[in-house]
């Protein structure tokens, strides 16, 4: 039996959901691994939900948002991106992979480009396999 990756995207409401919600209506095929959380806005996503996300059995997390210049919030995902970097570093300083973080700007007029990233993200995390390294045991609640 092959291994089924579970991830977690969080998904900018005014441009990735609706991207993925293009997806959907135009009917394109893509993997369904994803659980998708809707947020305002991807400069939003605390690094600390992504952690939690690994932690509590994810294999891998998407952030998706609003192109940079684009952001509804005039900033928010360049602030994303910076911390996001930051992340990268701490994730592989504690024997996480970094690619089991990733992040696509994708939006809301792009469901082609959703159905590809959630293939691409399915498949990249499918190679790296189980994450175990952060889940629940040994850490405390």
């Amino acid at each position: 039996m092959s291994f089924e990756p579970n991830i977690v995207a969080f998904l900018c409401k005014w441009c990735s959901s609706a991207g993925a919600d293009l997806a959907g209506v135009s009917r394109l095929e893509y993997k369904p691994n994803v659980i998708p959380i809707q947020v305002k806005c991807s400069g939003r996503v605390n690094p600390l939900y992504i952690l939690k996300a690994l932690k509590e059995g994810a294999d891998g997390v998407l952030v998706s948002g609003c192109h940079p210049g684009d952001c509804h919030y005039v900033k928010g995902n360049m602030y994303a991106r910076r911390r996001f970097a930051i992340l990268r570093k701490l994730l592989e300083y504690i024997g996480i992979e970094p690619e089991r973080f990733q992040v696509s700007w994708i939006s809301a007029s792009e469901g082609t480009k959703f159905a590809q990233v959630i293939d691409e993200v399915t498949e990249s995390i499918r190679a790296l396999g189980p994450q175990k390294k952060l889940t629940k045991v040994g850490f405390d609640e």
